[in-house]
């Protein structure tokens, strides 16, 4: 029986490997290259910590500038303080490759919303890694011609439902949706970059058995800004599977992140491109005249790649 098991960890073991030797990673030259990662924080449990060997180990390759953490960083009720023990068993711990070591700019999950939001702000003063400015905030990144802005909004303030379930949701009734919406649309207003993606906890359009007004709240508050200033692409976490969706009257990439952890069954819905029940990561690439986001799953495949040119 032993030397059955050892067989089986061999033979997984090569096709991990196997999978790797076959990525195509002639497809990131010469770009500017972004890792998406969400809905992560399980202790390394539900696939969590091969995915994140696999992001270090694409990093060597790739060579991502950043991550952008789009929210539930920490399951299932957030963390307490600075010094939670969550941060090394969910975070510091699991994304250990040297290659990881980049600015992780992360974002409030409603997983975040259960405990203390401050707390994971003022993380951005212990870890060099995680620059957390704000609640919602904004940077432009230039690099040989390539002109990108990424926009990080704080989605659970935005949704009725969790400003509604204080208990639960604590923070979130304190803090100002008209601020938020207001400064979104003066930051897009003057945006000048060539390629403009917005970055939220929740999606605005997607395949999900959470309550529909959780989209609603979406379309209503943020959608008719990013439509009105012609923003490239919104992804979002939240839904724990990977979906691609365009809807009639927009021109925008609607994106939902797999969880970089536990995945969850999808199906099509209007408006689908393409949608898959893996767990993963997500890599955008940017050059001046393309923006390309490629879905990866757990063995390094591209599952869905989404191009946009000038």
């Amino acid at each position: 029986m032993k030397k059955f098991f050892l067989i089986l960890a061999v033979v997984l073991l090569n096709g991990w490997a196997f999978a790797q030797n076959n990525i195509d990673y002639s497809v990131y030259d010469n770009k500017f290259n972004v890792y998406v990662a969400n809905d992560l924080g399980r202790n390394g449990y539900y696939d969590q910590k091969p995915i994140a060997e696999l992001m270090g180990v694409m990093a060597e390759e790739v060579g991502p500038e950043f991550v952008i953490a789009a929210g539930d960083i920490h399951h299932f009720e957030g963390v307490r303080s600075v010094d939670d023990p969550l941060w090394m068993t969910n975070y510091e711990l699991i994304y250990s490759h040297p290659e990881l070591m980049i600015d992780w700019f992360p974002i409030l999950g409603n997983h975040e919303y259960r405990g203390n939001t401050q707390a994971v702000l003022d993380y951005t003063r212990v870890s060099r890694r995680w620059t957390m400015p704000a609640r919602y905030y904004t940077k432009a990144f230039e690099d040989d011609g390539i002109t990108l802005r990424v926009v990080w909004l704080d989605t659970s303030p935005l949704i009725d439902k969790y400003r509604s379930e204080n208990d639960k949701y604590p923070d979130a009734c304190l803090q100002d949706i008209d601020a938020q919406l207001q400064w979104l649309e003066a930051v897009l207003a003057s945006a000048k970059e060539n390629w403009v993606v917005v970055v939220g906890h929740h999606p605005i359009y997607a395949e999900t058995s959470k309550d529909d007004s959780e989209r609603l709240d979406m379309q209503k508050r943020v959608d008719t800004i990013l439509r009105k200033y012609h923003v490239d692409m919104y992804i979002n976490g939240h839904i724990h599977n990977f979906q691609h969706v365009r809807v009639k009257g927009s021109d925008i990439d609607y994106v939902t992140n797999s969880a970089g952890s536990l995945a969850r069954k999808v199906k099509p819905i209007e408006g689908t491109v393409f949608c898959s029940s893996e767990p993963g990561f997500s890599i955008l690439s940017v050059s001046p005249d393309s923006l390309e986001l490629r879905m990866i799953d757990k063995t390094g495949k591209v599952l869905h790649t989404i191009t946009r040119r000038k």
